[in-house]
């Protein structure tokens, strides 16, 4: 995986298999087409505790189908072969990981191409190892920095030796509209005092927050717009029509989100 510290990048987020396989592939072929630099999946679970409607509507419609973590792996191993020069951030909740085991689950993930985990109600200082085991396997385990934490907290994270920390922007849940204040940025300022990459993120959906977050961040973190286009586009009746409108409007989207960071 190529050093990212050398510049701005999109970190766009999708989730696996939504609302198919090959659509969600298509999505992810516009991302990349559109100057995504990582691509974050997220497995579908039942209750997304930092989710908001349009994620927790696609993970539902996934699961409805009967998909399973192998599936989402493989979905992973795929993009990977089409894409080895783009690293993937596995998104997923305790609950997943724990249950294989974690060194298991760890194991599962980079055998699938994963170079990352990101797992939200996983504290940093008490993971039930996935950081020992992310270390084991080649992976990084990339902590969730909230702004309900204390400053004595943020900074313990801050330098703590995370190669990457996932700053998110505000309280609640992702999908709603952000807007970037001073105290945000200053958040992630001292989140990034430890040396840390930080990505930063929620409710990111225009190319005006993307350039206010740039000088403050290595990535721009957008999940849920690129998920309500493919919704408002996919129509099950015409799915190869429905595939060329998402592939169009996430493209278009994710070059407007990338243009100030270039």
């Amino acid at each position: 995986m190529n050093d990212i510290h050398e510049k701005k990048l999109l970190m766009a987020h999708q989730v696996a298999g939504y609302p198919d396989d090959e659509t969600a592939l298509a999505a992810a072929e516009a991302l990349v087409a559109g100057g995504t630099g990582i691509l974050e999946v997220q497995l579908a679970f039942s209750d997304p505790s930092a989710d908001g409607v349009a994620i927790q509507t696609a993970c539902s419609t996934v699961l409805s189908r009967g998909y399973t973590v192998k599936q989402g792996l493989a979905y992973i191993a795929e993009f990977r072969r089409r894409h080895p020069e783009i690293p993937v951030f596995l998104m997923t909740y305790g609950c997943l990981v724990y249950r294989p085991g974690v060194e298991n689950f760890v194991k599962m993930a980079k055998d699938a191409g994963v170079s990352g985990l990101i797992v939200p109600d996983l504290p940093f200082d008490s993971d039930e190892g996935l950081t020992a085991a992310c270390k084991k396997h080649g992976l990084e385990n990339i902590p969730v920095a909230a702004p309900s934490m204390t400053d004595e907290r943020l900074s313990k994270m801050a330098h703590a030796g995370f190669k990457y920390i996932y700053t998110a922007l505000r309280a609640g849940i992702t999908g709603t509209q952000t807007v970037i204040t001073d105290e945000m940025l200053s958040f992630i300022d001292k989140a990034a005092s430890g040396g840390s990459i930080i990505l930063g993120g929620f409710g990111i959906s225009s190319g005006e927050q993307s350039k206010a977050l740039a000088p403050h961040v290595t990535g721009v973190i957008a999940g849920s717009v690129f998920v309500n286009l493919i919704t408002s586009n996919f129509d099950p009746a015409h799915p190869e029509e429905s595939r060329k409108k998402i592939a169009a409007a996430v493209q278009a989207k994710a070059q407007e989100l990338t243009a100030p960071l270039r």
